[in-house]
């Protein structure tokens, strides 16, 4: 096939660019240096080539009834989100082949994208996809029989979400890549879009927006800028879900309990067509939720959430306490978002979060040898990441960051008419092709505190050179100087230093941006505070004994670090006040970033802990926030406090659980239910029913004695549980007293002795179920000292 690459003026990203106070450098006109940002993208550009494209191809293959070459991949790709990879791929590919010309991954792309348009000519429809069983459903949709839950759409994995990765694959394949042929297949995909919805009611197309649906309004909002055709404009405000929405509108948080990567999007979307239709008040609603979440709902390395979800934003206990802490599939949207804010204001707000969460979440999600991806980063104190491998991973996480460590050149410059603006300082050459002029970075930053910068041009040119002065400098400490010439400058209104002169040929910048040690205390206040050098995150190695699973498999839960859990109490605290908590830091080398820590032991005595930025600690259980105490005897009484005997011997008798009402767990066990419904209170998923829901459990070892379940009692319930056809418990409330309710519920040996269980709860006629929240399998009866306070 002869594939037609687009010639890069900036008309086709100025239309998308509409209303930017700062325009981005597309990343084909900046090239990476020696640096950690370097390696990862050699390492991710290893990753890519190491996927088997006909096994990612496989489901589109199938659903276009065409004969496919290899089998699908395993994990996420074979469960019902079939498909998804590749559009991550197409992006990933795509960014790769702008950064770096390759020609091995320019074959790559042009293959992908040619058997995607032989699934597309196949179907004759426009339609690409992947979902298993695509033709009843789009049938289905379009009839207007739309069965919508959070995590499903009749009866189907998120297949809008999944659908999603390909529409954004196809539109990074042309931005980004310049192929001219994949905008035809994009523009013929929308086309399908519009007929499958135009029949559907506001209501219908509402009702189902509230099942998972990605960011497909921002790639339709792209699309009408092309093509102008107010279908399409349509379509993308259609795709807008205005029950979330409307609390942004009003500046109002109502996050809690939401899935936070299902909210993200919608945000890039809302931002997206604000940009193009210069709606001020959704642009409001955009910069609301980037601060809600940023300041309110993060943590020092830049992510949020803890088991997917937003957890109150006046408790990180659950953050603390989880496995399962900021997914990195959050911080790739939030990036994109910052971009976004950005790029419309200039606010240097926006790039500070961006070199935060890149230096710290980012960077630290891929493996600095294998190139291996995470999913979790948990902030528990002495824990540990998983981390993928090519033939068995294919979770959300995978995806993005097959494009998060390809395009590290997307944020370091941008410009407006006669002002270029250098936002990250990492080692670059920017071909600012429109002005003749090339930009170098050559230092090693943050190694040294030095940010060096040459300026090439074959003749003198006028513009204002704006360099971030970044949040953690001390501006009585930062000096700028030009040849070698200290520059008396102020900083101006948005948080830049800003250089106006005419420009020649080999002038030279030095930025120089002393680092000190700083803490953090997580945003609702509590006792934990994280360490920081300049634009660094530090922490400790914990020792590597139980990692359990560090390399995944391919089960649905293989993203999980479900090694054991380091008690609380063998937890070192901090002594002292927080404020002067960074005095217990020492300097050991600033050239290879190595800091001492002392703290209390927890047996007591004192400690030496070797911080160093957090990026940098793989393979190892980790110390990156510290308990810490204001003095001896309170440190005494929160130690006494964290030893919760009961939470420590639940999860070390658990076999299996289900944490209800949450898309991974229910889904890694086979959710199936009728009339069932999923919400949030104080932060906590739960699950109810007037008819009945059911659960795959795993009991591998036939250890299993004991269900535990916990649920919300505020209301009248009467239901019935059965494992594998048999009936174990009725349960029953017409007066509630307790809020929260555990119960333990011995199981049949012929039951217990099975390696898969199926669980069902069902509501007696004329009632409901509670709202459950946990499902375990557990090996021990309270009797035992396994669980008590029943």
């Amino acid at each position: 096939m002869n594939w037609i690459i687009a010639v890069f003026s900036l008309s086709a990203l100025e239309a998308i660019g509409q209303h930017h106070a700062v325009t981005l450098f597309p990343i084909n006109q900046v090239q990476l240096l020696e640096s950690p940002f370097l390696r990862a993208q050699s390492l991710n550009y290893q990753y890519l080539l190491t996927l088997d494209a006909d096994r990612l191809l496989s489901p589109f293959l199938r659903e276009a009834g065409l004969p496919q070459k290899a089998a699908s991949y395993p994990n996420w790709e074979s469960s019902g989100l079939d498909g998804h990879t590749a559009g991550h791929y197409l992006s990933g590919l795509s960014m790769l082949y702008a950064s770096t010309k390759s020609k091995d991954i320019g074959d790559r792309l042009e293959y992908l994208l040619a058997e995607l348009k032989r699934c597309q000519q196949a179907l004759g429809s426009g339609y690409i996809g992947g979902v298993p069983g695509s033709a009843a459903l789009w049938r289905e949709i379009k009839a207007g029989d739309i069965r919508a839950n959070s995590f499903d759409l009749n009866g189907k994995w998120v297949p809008l979400y999944n659908i999603h990765k390909t529409f954004a694959g196809l539109r990074d394949a042309y931005q980004i890549a310049g192929y001219e042929d994949a905008k035809s297949m994009l523009v013929d995909m929308t086309n399908w879009a519009v007929d499958l919805t135009e029949g559907l009611s506001d209501e219908q197309m509402q009702d189902m927006l509230r099942s998972e649906h990605g960011g497909l309004h921002e790639v339709f909002a792209d699309v009408s800028a092309w093509t102008h055709d107010p279908a399409h404009k349509r379509l993308a405000k259609r795709f807008t879900q205005i029950s979330f929405l409307t609390p942004l509108l009003n500046q109002q948080d109502q996050l809690t309990g939401m899935h936070a990567n299902t909210q993200i999007p919608k945000v890039i979307g809302i931002q997206r067509i604000a940009e193009l239709e210069g709606l001020e008040s959704w642009h409001e609603s955009a910069r609301f939720f980037w601060e809600t979440v940023v300041k309110h709902r993060s943590v020092a390395i830049g992510g949020n959430s803890t088991y997917e979800h937003f957890h109150p934003s006046d408790d990180f206990s659950s953050m603390v306490k989880s496995v399962e802490g900021p997914e990195t599939c959050n911080t790739y949207n939030m990036l994109k978002l910052s971009a976004q804010l950005f790029q419309q204001t200039a606010d240097v707000r926006y790039a500070d979060y961006y070199e935060r969460a890149l230096y710290n979440h980012m960077l630290s999600s891929q493996h600095p040898e294998h190139g291996g991806l995470v999913y979790f980063t948990p902030m528990r104190p002495a824990h540990y990441r998983v981390y993928s491998q090519p033939e068995t991973s294919f979770w959300c996480c995978v995806g993005s960051g097959l494009e998060s460590h390809a395009k590290y050149g997307e944020f370091i410059y941008g410009s407006s008419e006669q002002n270029l603006y250098v936002n990250l300082f990492i080692p670059s050459v920017l071909d600012w092709k429109q002005k003749g002029i090339r930009i170098e970075q050559r230092h090693q930053f943050p190694n040294t505190d030095t940010i060096h910068l040459k300026i090439n041009t074959t003749e003198s040119k006028d513009f204002a050179l704006h360099l971030r002065k970044p949040s953690w400098s001390k501006r009585e400490l930062v000096s700028l100087f030009v040849n070698g010439q200290k520059q008396m400058v102020e900083e101006s209104d948005n948080g830049y230093l800003t250089l106006e002169r005419r420009w020649q040929d080999g002038d030279e910048v030095q930025l120089v941006l002393p680092m000190q040690v700083g803490v953090e205390e997580l945003p609702d206040g509590s006792h934990y505070v994280a360490f920081q050098y300049g634009p660094l995150v530090l922490a400790a190695s914990a020792g590597d004994a139980g990692m359990t699973g560090l390399l995944a498999d391919d089960s649905r839960g293989g993203h999980i670090a479900k090694g054991p859990q380091v008690p609380a109490t063998e937890i070192p605290i901090l002594v002292g006040s927080k404020d002067h908590l960074k005095d217990a830091v020492e300097l050991i080398s600033a050239r290879e970033l190595r800091f001492a820590l002392q703290t209390n032991s927890p047996t007591g005595g004192r400690q030496t802990h070797e911080l160093k930025p957090f990026a940098e600690i793989h393979d190892t259980r980790y110390l990156l926030y510290w308990p810490y105490a204001t003095t001896s005897t309170e440190a005494e009484q929160q130690s006494a406090q964290a030893n919760d005997a009961y939470l420590e011997r639940l999860e070390e008798q658990t076999i299996d659980q289900v944490r209800v009402g949450q898309q991974q767990p229910e889904s890694d066990h086979a959710i199936r239910f009728e009339k069932a419904t999923t919400g949030a209170q104080n932060g906590i998923q739960w699950r109810q029913a007037n008819g009945w829901f059911s659960y795959q459990l795993r009991n591998p070892s036939s250890e299993a004695k004991y269900l535990y379940i916990r649920y919300f009692s505020e209301e009248k319930h009467d239901f019935t549980i059965t494992v594998n056809g048999v009936k174990v418990a009725d349960i029953k409330s017409e007066i509630v007293g307790n809020a929260v309710q555990d119960q333990i519920i011995a199981l049949p040996p012929s039951v217990a002795s099975e390696q898969e269980i199926t669980l069902r709860v069902e509501a007696n006629p004329n009632s409901t179920t509670a709202k459950l929240t946990d499902i375990r399998l557990v090996k021990s009866h309270p009797s035992d000292g396994a669980i008590t306070n029943f």
